[in-house]
């Protein structure tokens, strides 16, 4: 079954399309890696999946449906980790939770058990300001999964993170087999690593999409992304 299926879609800002005419369909599952250079239109798409923006040409469907932003029931399948964490800094880690617990209906035991899977249960009464850049990413991490979705959608999950801070979120990512993940990357090794399938966007178009498994290893990906994209 097709978890995701994207038709025909675009995204103008003015006259200049972010993205154009994409078409791709994502199995349940399967970990899709999305790389590109900066401005090829990554964050636009993943910004469209997690209904804070609308394609001006074309449609995205979940499961068959359309994915559209008063479509509640559609949404609360998607989990959303975006580069701006969008964490309340005057609230604890716990109640960070506890409200997005509230809005989906969800008990309050769950916030301490996501505290505890992203590793935060000792700094559950600290406000985010006083995080790092790590933490906050596993605090929002915990908060995207709290209502158990289908669908995980992360922008650059990796970036910014020290060499322990990205094992971790790795680990983490390792134990959602079960669920179909979009994630931006500039990240060659994490995100080779995580993937099942790579689509490389340039300029708002598909310049490359294939398995993984089509490439010997990272570096190999990384030299095929070079070509496709015009960098030597």
């Amino acid at each position: 079954m097709n978890a995701i299926a994207l038709d025909g879609v675009t995204k103008r800002f003015g006259r200049f399309p972010a993205v154009e005419d994409l078409s791709f369909e994502l199995e349940s599952g399967t970990c899709l890696g999305l790389f590109g250079p900066n401005g090829a239109g990554k964050t636009t798409l993943l910004r469209m999946l997690a209904t804070l923006s609308v394609p001006s040409e074309g449609r995205i469907y979940v499961d068959g449906t359309e994915l559209t932003p008063d479509r509640t029931d559609v949404r609360r399948r998607l989990g959303v980790v975006l580069h701006d964490t969008m964490l309340y800094d005057e609230l604890t880690a716990r109640e960070n939770l506890q409200l997005h617990a509230r809005l989906h209906g969800v008990d309050a035991d769950r916030c301490e058990e996501l505290l505890s899977l992203v590793d935060l249960s000792s700094h559950a009464s600290s406000r985010p300001d006083a995080f790092s850049h790590g933490m906050r990413k596993r605090l929002s991490l915990a908060r995207a999964l709290l209502h158990d979705p289908d669908i995980l959608v992360l922008d650059e999950p990796y970036s910014g993170l020290d060499r322990r801070s990205k094992a971790d979120l790795q680990a983490l990512l390792d134990g959602f087999e079960d669920r179909t993940v979009v994630a931006s990357t500039h990240d060659f090794g994490e995100g080779f690593a995580q993937c099942d399938r790579a689509i490389v966007l340039d300029a708002g178009e598909v310049a490359l999409d294939a398995p993984i498994a089509a490439f010997e290893d990272a570096d190999a990906f990384e030299r095929r992304y070079r070509e496709v994209i015009g960098v030597a």
